[in-house]
């Protein structure tokens, strides 16, 4: 076996091919001429064994594209090429992932192979990788960089830090021209400001956009601490990091912890900063302790004052004592259960019997009145 340790200097993808020619000629030139034709089987023999146990220590690996450009640049303690040069295995590979003549990813781990003449360099056992754009580092077992299709995979226990959020999933792809990581596989990303936890199967997180969306059902849980003070879920939905607001879609409902609050839509759009929630389709609104149920074609529910403001084909249902609502506008006071019926306002009542009609009535569904 031949090993060469210690070796100081840069070598590329033929460094073993190299090796392996120079060993060649200098077997062939010790032979005499009237043996070289009987020996020729046996040195070429001896030469693929040489090269099938080549291995290099403390080497940089560099790889190009066909314009001259880096594809990476890896330090290893040792490189060990297979017998067709086409697979060098290295053992803790340390170096940078290039794009456009640019490095774009630091990569780390504890083993690692390049194959398929230099198309995808892979590596495993504790994978930290950083994104030297946006600096966030991503931890793994496995990783895979084809430059060609501008493609990093982690996988086998992703986990992910950036300064606007973490992450966990079972698999993350990265597009750097793009700047969309693709997660799947449970997914978690907990939101640094606002606190959000957003549980999905499947996440797109666009980095550079600071959005985080989901096309899969997902849950939303607004934290404060360790508590849950609101949670959402929704076929589909968008969560913008910078502007602090959770779009949701398809079967949405935002169910609030103070004040005691559901709210069903196929289309929300929760403010979490100012504790907004705007309804852009038909909603449905429920205080669940108090047995109301408010739905409109429209609304806005500011959870700070504690208002709810419903518009056009309002109905309020009041299951205590039977009472309907219909209005234009219904204006809904939750600390006080006051209620302010603007147009075209019918309110029934069945214990004990009222009927109203009017342009304008305050109250509660209770104990309502006409102006």
């Amino acid at each position: 076996m031949v090993r060469i340790m210690r070796l100081e200097k840069i070598g590329n993808w033929r460094t073993g091919k190299l090796l392996s020619l120079a060993l060649l000629l200098s077997l062939t030139a010790c032979r005499s001429s009237d043996r070289a034709s009987e020996r020729l089987a046996e040195d070429s023999a001896a030469a693929q064994q040489v090269t099938e146990d080549v291995t290099l220590a403390n080497i940089t690996l560099n790889q190009a594209d066909e314009q001259g450009q880096m594809l990476w640049r890896v330090k290893a303690q040792s490189v060990t090429y297979s017998p067709d040069n086409e697979t060098a295995s290295v053992i803790n590979p340390d170096g940078e992932l290039f794009q456009d003549g640019k490095a774009i990813y630091r990569v780390q781990a504890q083993r690692g192979t390049v194959e398929q003449n230099g198309e995808r360099i892979r590596m495993d056992g504790a994978i930290v990788a950083t994104d030297l754009r946006s600096g966030a580092i991503f931890k793994g077992n496995e990783l895979s960089w084809e430059p060609k299709q501008d493609l990093l995979i982690v996988r086998n226990g992703f986990t992910g830090t950036h300064p606007q959020l973490s992450l966990t999933a079972n698999e993350a792809r990265l597009n750097n021209r793009q700047r969309r990581m693709e997660l799947t596989g449970k997914v978690v990303a907990l939101v640094r400001d606002p606190s959000l936890r957003v549980q999905a199967e499947q996440l797109i997180w666009l980095i550079d956009q600071q959005k985080v969306n989901s096309d899969r059902p997902a849950q939303i849980q607004q934290l404060r601490g360790q508590q849950t003070i609101a949670q959402a879920r929704s076929d589909r939905s968008a969560v913008d990091l910078k502007a602090k607001v959770v779009t949701l879609t398809q079967n949405a409902q935002l169910v609030q912890q103070d004040p005691p609050l559901q709210v069903n839509s196929n289309a929300l759009t929760w403010n979490v900063s100012n504790q907004i929630i705007d309804a852009t389709q038909p909603v449905t609104v429920q205080q669940l302790q108090q047995r109301i149920t408010v739905t409109a074609d429209r609304g806005r529910m500011n959870m700070q004052q504690r208002m709810v403001d419903l518009r056009q084909n309002v109905k309020a249902l009041g299951a205590r004592n039977r009472s309907q609502l219909t209005t234009d506008r219904l204006l809904w006071q939750i600390s006080t259960q006051q209620i302010t019926a603007e147009g075209n306002v019918i309110y029934t009542q069945a214990n004990p019997t009222i009927n109203v009609r009017g342009p304008r009535a305050v109250g509660r569904l209770e104990t309502k009145r006409s102006c």
